[in-house]
């Protein structure tokens, strides 16, 4: 039987963000202690190629433009094609031969969660679970994940994105990838709305977070590569304009260090958070031969 554990944050103090993302302790090979926020000490990890990464699944936010189906449920939950819209990022992960999986979500739903997917047995995969209380943004939800990698390096995929192929073709990029981090990119024709990458060839230069006008058209979507460092660099990262710890700033650090590189998705993509791109990623799955 697979194992579930459900971690549930109960402080309620009104800490730093160094405090709330977890332990001070550096999930490193090397065996580090941790770092003062904006310590340099910065040494690159070199990957062992055979070494096997870990999932996270990012579901949580209160989605708000799915009123009223997210007043009963997380939109996570909601169907898409013919299962419910979480079960395509563990489908995504496990068939890329990443069984080892946490699933970050809001307290109110985590219940919802286990019901649904259970241990993983089901999926042939184990699911962890843990709590973001307050909804902070995506880097604040991943630092909770540091205790889970416990060093490994880490596949991260925003639970609301669909994809009509497998993201196989990008894990194996990073199974080839010496250190640090990567993404995948989409054209789109509406890249104000997204992360935009400025390229220079196979180079990303820049990251910028829903510019007025983009310099590209390539969007970064949800999934997302990560060495062990990622956790040090989010200790680093500053609240944006809107009050949230922004994935954009951490992705920017590594193009800082010339360790960020990027794979091509192939086929549909869609990011289901409205009626408009819920309906759209149904009909993607629906007709996807991957995925029947």
């Amino acid at each position: 039987m697979s194992l579930i554990i459900i971690v549930a944050l109960v402080t309620k103090r009104r800490d730093s963000i160094q405090g709330k993302i977890g332990p001070k302790r550096v999930a490193c090979n090397n065996g580090a202690g941790g770092l003062k926020k904006g310590a340099s000490n910065y040494k690159p990890m070199m990957f062992n190629r055979k070494e096997k990464l870990k999932g996270v699944i990012l579901a949580g936010g209160l989605g708000t433009r799915l009123y009223p189906l997210t007043k009963v449920t997380s939109k996570h939950l909601l169907p898409v094609g013919n299962e419910p819209m979480v079960f395509h990022s563990v489908k995504q992960l496990t068939t890329a031969g990443i069984t080892d999986i946490l699933i970050v979500t809001n307290p109110q739903y985590v219940g919802d969660f286990v019901k649904v997917l259970g241990g993983g047995s089901d999926f042939g995969c184990e699911l962890t679970y843990r709590v973001q209380e307050e909804a902070k943004g995506i880097a604040h939800a991943l630092a909770l994940a540091e205790g889970f990698a416990n060093g490994s390096r880490i596949a991260v995929l925003l639970g609301d994105n669909i994809f009509e192929t497998s993201i196989q073709q990008a894990v194996n990029d990073f199974h080839t990838q010496q250190q640090g981090a990567r993404v995948l990119l989409k054209q789109v024709s509406d890249p104000e709305r997204y992360g935009v990458a400025t390229l220079n060839g196979r180079h990303i230069v820049a990251i910028e977070e829903k510019p007025k006008r983009p310099k590209s058209d390539y969007a970064v979507v949800g999934v997302y590569f990560y060495d062990a460092s990622v956790f040090d660099i989010i200790r680093t990262v500053e609240p944006s304009a809107r009050g949230e710890y922004e994935i954009t700033a951490v992705n920017n650090a590594y193009i800082q260090r010339g360790e960020l590189e990027y794979s091509l998705v192939q086929g549909e993509w869609i990011d289901a958070g409205t009626f408009e791109s819920l309906a759209e990623a149904h009909q993607i799955l629906l007709n996807s031969s991957d995925w029947q």
